[in-house]
């Protein structure tokens, strides 16, 4: 008995032990549950009371760090720049950013380049990056995005760089001219002939300072605020009377067709301006004696029909490099004939912005020695073509028809494609 006795307290002891064991090890791993591990803190609530609201509503790219660098929250507009990739914060220069600023909770700010991912291209993402402590233990980094306007910055400079360097040139002339003009006093031949130089150079000056002007016009004004239907015929038969004198001193025919009953929505100042200045370019760089051509035509669109007015010419043509280029400010194919016929290079790019700000668009096709086309695709006036449907008589109180108008319509030229 005395054996068994021993034996069934041993058990007793030990089935005690093992209990208490086995809760010691419970509440051990319980503990070890709760405290906070570096995965835990992507998802624990561990920003300070507020910090989240307000970093939704922040425009900058927000990343927050915790004290081993993990990502403890990243904005979407982070994720979409590429900062943040597996949890962790990509960009080597703010990441030690980060981490002087934990050691010393000293405030930085830096701008950086950095390559633009997944372009293939080399392109740079010119950012601006701030990091300051939040709270003991967080960092927080905001990152602004200011690559588009230090595009618009270098747009800016080199429009005003252009503009000194395009009105220089007459300015300069003029100022030369006059000096010919005092030298020569004695001679009338000699001041007659510089006179007559002067006169050209005011003349330009006159042209590279109103289109500047209509150029500012045209991009900082919303043509649609003061829309009306406008009459194709209308501003065909204006830009023709606009380039007549040029034309006849080349004896260069101008022919249109197509454009009766078509009607365009927008500012009527604008599209004049616009299709006066494809027509302009198109007799000042043919050749004497040949045609330029302007047909108009209503093309389906699922988005509602369009218009097109097509200007073509028999010119000198455009080579493939120039025509990725044309539609820039003070871009000339040919500067010595452009000096020659008076171009300013701002035609085409008031073109651009009045086809664009009324939701359109201006195309070109080009082939050297054989011509160009240059298209202008602008909305119908659909308000205006069903009154005209209904009320056929009004049409005749809006304005001149092709055949009353100052010009000869002929069959539509071709259009090139």
């Amino acid at each position: 008995m005395d054996v068994n006795a021993a034996v069934a307290a041993a058990a007793a002891i030990a089935g005690v032990l093992t209990g208490v064991i086995a809760m010691l090890a419970f509440r051990w791993s319980e503990r070890e549950q709760k405290r906070p591990t570096r995965t835990s803190l992507h998802t624990d609530p561990v920003l300070p009371p507020g910090v989240d609201t307000v970093l939704s509503v922040l425009r900058s790219s927000a990343v927050v760090l915790d004290e081993a660098d993990a990502v403890v929250k990243a904005s979407s507009a982070a994720y979409a720049l590429g900062l943040v990739r597996g949890g962790k914060l990509s960009v080597e220069p703010m990441l030690q950013m980060a981490r002087d600023t934990r050691r010393d909770g000293e405030i930085r700010q830096v701008e950086l380049d950095l390559p633009r991912r997944g372009t293939g291209r080399g392109e740079a993402l010119a950012v601006s990056a701030r990091v300051a402590p939040l709270g003991s233990r967080l960092v927080l980094l905001l990152v602004e995005d200011l690559t588009e306007a230090r595009r618009i910055e270098a747009v800016r400079r080199d429009f005003v760089a252009n503009v000194s360097h395009e009105l220089k040139t007459p300015v300069g002339a003029l100022s030369l001219l006059s000096e010919a003009v005092m030298d020569a006093s004695e001679d009338p031949e000699a001041v007659e002939r510089f006179a007559g130089r002067m006169q050209i150079e005011a003349t330009r000056l006159t042209s590279l300072v109103q289109e500047i002007i209509d150029l500012s016009r045209v991009q900082n004004d919303d043509p649609l605020e003061d829309a009306e239907p406008v009459r194709v015929d209308e501003l065909v038969a204006e830009a023709i009377d606009r380039c007549r004198h040029q034309a006849g001193s080349k004896q260069i025919t101008m022919a249109a067709a197509g454009a009766a009953e078509l009607k365009v929505w927008g500012n009527r100042g604008q599209l004049a301006a616009a299709l006066g200045n494809l027509v302009e370019n198109a007799v000042n760089y043919s050749p004497a004696r040949t045609r330029v051509g302007i047909s108009a035509r209503r093309v389906a669109v699922p988005s509602g029909d369009l218009i097109e007015v097509a200007v073509t010419d028999q010119g000198i043509g455009i080579s493939d490099k120039d025509k990725e280029r044309i539609f820039e400010r003070f871009y000339r194919v040919d500067p010595a004939r452009s000096r020659q016929t008076g171009g300013t290079g701002l035609g085409l790019a008031i073109v651009k912005h009045v086809a664009a700000s009324h939701g359109g668009e201006v195309t070109v096709w080009s082939s050297e020695g054989q011509g160009s086309t240059f298209t202008l695709r602008l909305p119908e006036a659909g308000a205006a073509r069903d009154r005209a449907l209904q009320h056929p008589d009004l049409d005749d109180e809006d304005g001149p028809t092709p055949e009353s108008a100052s010009y000869d319509p002929l069959p539509a030229p071709e259009v090139l494609p």
